[in-house]
């Protein structure tokens, strides 16, 4: 493996370990390790410790001090909607509590990109949604969960970018890591709920046919059926 593919391949997972770290409390906030440490530790070369340290610094984990090393930042300072960052809560001892609070999130953003989609996006574009849910609805009733769970993403996605306001189209890859982590932590459920799958058709023929306050509440009751899974689970 030549040097390039090694820093490439390399750096994600040795950053992602420390990050989860300092989220988890074993890597004290304002205490320093160093590039010869993380060396050391993960028996990685410098230049790999060093693009992880870097990883982490863009995200606002670490801040990078002469003759001192890399000392860890307090989590609530680092850049919340980055999808790296929730990535790492989302594999720390903080998934649940990060799960919630995007939830939260997503029920004041997605019924209203939903509301906004069904009158602001083109018809060509309101017409791949009833499909998408459709062929969702029959993926989840067989069992198909890895082709659903990739056409729930591109659910959510599409909706989003109808919607025809910037910011909520943004919004896109924190929800696609949020639907992506929930999988990944085992915090899905093993079948899909019906009402779940029910209320995915709704939204899509709400949005189809111009309906902004039906596609407002069945985006809502998709959102909420999640927020009331989350609350109803001990997983901490």
């Amino acid at each position: 493996m030549t040097e390039t593919n090694d820093t490439e391949h390399m750096h994600i997972p040795v950053a992602n370990q420390l990050a989860v770290d300092i989220i988890d409390g074993k890597w004290a906030i304002g205490t320093a390790t160093t590039l010869e440490d993380m060396q050391s530790r993960f028996d990685v070369s410098r230049t790999v410790a060093r693009e992880a340290s870097r990883h982490l610094e863009a995200a606002g984990a670490i801040t990078i001090r002469r003759r001192v090393g890399l000392v860890a930042q307090d989590p609530k300072s680092w850049q919340a909607l980055n999808p790296q960052v929730i990535a790492w809560k989302l594999h720390s001892s903080q998934r649940k509590q990060e799960l919630l609070a995007l939830t939260e999130l997503r029920l004041s953003i997605e019924p209203a990109a939903a509301r906004y989609a069904a009158v602001r996006a083109s018809l060509e574009d309101k017409a791949k949604l009833p499909v998408m849910a459709l062929q969702m609805k029959q993926l989840g009733e067989q069992g198909n969960l890895a082709e659903f769970h990739k056409l729930d993403i591109e659910f959510h996605r599409q909706v989003l970018r109808c919607s025809g306001n910037e910011l909520f189209a943004a919004f896109a890859d924190t929800v696609a890591t949020v639907l992506r982590g929930r999988v990944e932590i085992n915090m899905y459920p093993q079948q899909p709920a019906p009402e779940a799958l029910r209320a995915h058709v709704a939204v899509g023929e709400a949005i189809l046919n111009g309906d902004a306050d039906g596609a407002y509440e069945a985006m809502r009751e998709i959102v909420d059926e999640v927020d009331e899974a989350l609350r109803g689970n001990p997983l901490s």
